[in-house]
């Protein structure tokens, strides 16, 4: 075999071989990538079945049940255009409480409430998650439109 054939086979190899590595780096990146939608675009079918991904806006005002286990708790969360019923099971922040900020993370289930993995509150009075805060401004935008 000539040199130049095993230099050509070599580098093909070596081109094989990369694309290989960035397809899987990328199904990895894919895999974990966790996306954030408003209890209106959950509504709205925009979120993904099966998958995880993040909800976030406020817990409405007195809708925390417990349940006699006292780990799992239901909230809805809102965006004041839209609520969405969450089950939590674990411990919650020391922070969580109804009226304020939230991101919850886990999956939608077939019945349309959403089973948290994690609960996030915000940590202090001026502080709430941009991705929260920019929905919430998003979902009052048609409510301020429809008033005028």
């Amino acid at each position: 075999m000539k040199n130049r054939h095993k230099r050509g086979l070599l580098i093909a190899g070596g081109l094989a071989s990369l694309g290989i590595a960035a397809a899987l780096v990328l199904n990895a990146i894919q895999s974990n990538l966790v996306f954030f939608y408003t209890p209106t675009q959950v509504k709205a079918g925009d979120a993904p079945e099966g998958r995880t991904f993040r909800i976030g806006g406020m817990v409405k005002d007195e809708s925390m049940r417990r349940q006699s286990d006292g780990l799992t708790v239901h909230f809805i969360v809102t965006d004041t255009a839209k609520d969405m019923k969450v089950t939590y099971t674990g411990i919650l922040p020391d922070l969580f409480r109804e009226g304020k900020g939230v991101v919850a993370q886990g999956k939608l289930g077939g019945d349309g409430v959403f089973r948290a993995d994690e609960v996030l509150a915000k940590h202090d009075e001026n502080y709430m998650p941009p991705e929260a805060q920019h929905a919430l401004d998003q979902a009052k935008k048609p409510n301020d439109a429809n008033k005028r």
